[in-house]
């Protein structure tokens, strides 16, 4: 992996905004799959490969479908992610479609964030 000449290595954590911390935690770590983030000893969020989607209330701001800077996550097959995410009751809120050689789709959590997921077509 190539670094930047100022030493940037990778993305470490994204920040969500969330009202019911412990909601989010249940739709990361139960309905997705994803392992806990831990700090200090307190779970602050879940672990997506190395990045941390970390969990912030109160101050950090709301829940929000139209996210700035958004985030898309890579996954393997993106028509077979919507259809898993479906049936686990996560509300899609953009279907998948192509986009020159990409699939892309999106979802919203527990909390009402958008979260883009793509893979190649």
């Amino acid at each position: 992996m190539e670094h930047s000449p100022l030493g940037f290595k990778q993305v470490k954590a994204i920040a969500l905004a969330v009202t019911d911390p412990i909601r989010a935690r249940r739709f990361y770590g139960e309905t997705l799959g994803l392992p806990p983030a831990m700090e200090g000893g307190r779970q602050v969020g879940c672990m997506l490969g190395e990045c941390i989607l970390m969990f912030k209330d109160g101050w950090y701001g709301k829940p929000t479908d139209a996210p700035n800077p958004r985030v898309t996550l890579e996954v393997g097959n993106a028509r077979e992610m919507e259809r898993a995410l479906r049936d686990r009751g996560v509300a899609i809120s953009d279907p998948v479609e192509r986009y020159d050689d990409a699939l892309v789709g999106a979802f919203l959590d527990s909390e009402g964030n958008k979260l883009w997921f793509c893979s190649d077509a």
